[in-house]
């Protein structure tokens, strides 16, 4: 692909995650808006107040205008960057959640590591014992990672590594990058492990099919080692199932977090839309959801290019002759 029809393939897919933005943006201000309740004893809480000032708050948030007014105000202040004032703390939404942010993407980029780094690694390892105990085992491992719940597996580490063997903090970010790490430990294997599972299955079906291709045989009649084969050739082919999938492992993790940083009481970003939605912080419901959204639409178009730019046969949905 050439870098002018690369800027036109990320032009075109632009142009379709523009508009489902915005069809995000509505749904999610909607569903706030026809939840059950009054916003306005949301906002005041169990304080006692008049109808004047139960007036004069329904008139500073707009509450009376028709619903597509409100919507229009709500996108104009998104659209600067201005997300409102969280109900708890009287905070401005994006000061919390770029307080809340760090560990949240810490936490994720260590499980991403962890489930791309063992993913590909025991999936090589079944493909390349097909058949055997070895295969075998870590099958089992992908079921018991797929069947059990992010939460319960967060638990089961916790209890065992945690309060039993004494091996690692059971709650807390940490400061600084290593005590950070070292605290982390335990929510990335928690959050990994379910979504290591499908890297695995992936990589075995993609290097069994590969080992079975013509051009091992050939390799191996001209003396390979076993070794360059798998990583020279077969791994490296296999790999595209992967970065195809790459969109539904991250999003799989960052959905994930939430659970963790909840069972961990990490003080994330999931830990922060649990608690707004439990205390009714509408503000924060609608910003940490439309960040959410906005992160797995962008998340899939930066996979479709980093697809066509590692396969060649891709052009524009097209495949190469």
């Amino acid at each position: 692909m050439t870098g002018l029809s690369l800027i036109v393939f990320v032009t075109r897919r632009i142009a379709v995650v523009v508009p489902l933005l915005l069809v995000i943006s509505f749904g999610c201000f909607a569903l706030v808006h026809i939840a059950p309740g009054d916003p306005v004893r949301s906002l005041i809480g169990a304080h006692a107040s008049d109808p004047v000032a139960l007036a004069a708050i329904r008139a500073h948030y707009h509450l009376d205008d028709p619903f597509l007014v409100q919507y229009w105000k709500w996108l104009s202040q998104v659209v600067r960057g201005d997300l409102g004032v969280s109900i708890q703390g009287n905070q401005a939404v994006t000061s919390v959640i770029a307080d809340r942010l760090g560990v949240t993407v810490f936490l994720s980029l260590m499980s991403i590591v962890l489930v791309l780094g063992f993913g590909i690694l025991l999936g090589a390892v079944a493909a390349f014992h097909h058949d055997t105990w070895l295969d075998r085992l870590v099958v089992a491992f992908g079921i018991f990672g797929v069947s059990a719940p992010t939460f319960v597996t967060g638990i089961f580490l916790l209890y065992v590594f945690g309060v039993m063997l004494h091996w690692f903090p059971i709650f807390g970010p940490g400061s600084g990058f290593l005590d950070r790490a070292w605290h982390l430990t335990l929510p990335a294997f928690a959050l990994a492990i379910s979504v290591m599972a499908i890297v695995v299955k992936i990589t075995r079906a993609a290097m069994i099919e590969e080992l079975s291709r013509d051009y091992v045989m050939f390799a191996r009649a001209r003396g390979l080692s076993s070794r360059r084969i798998l990583f020279a050739y077969v791994l490296r082919n296999s790999l595209i199932p992967v970065v195809t999938a790459a969109g539904l492992i991250v999003v799989g993790i960052v959905a994930g977090a939430i659970y963790v940083e909840v069972t961990f009481s990490l003080p994330g970003l999931g830990a922060l839309a649990i608690d707004a939605i439990l205390k009714r912080d509408i503000p924060t419901i609608q910003g940490t959801t439309l960040l959410f959204s906005a992160f797995v639409v962008l998340t899939n178009l930066v996979v479709d290019v980093i697809y066509a730019l590692i396969d060649p046969r891709i052009h524009f949905g097209r495949v190469g002759s």
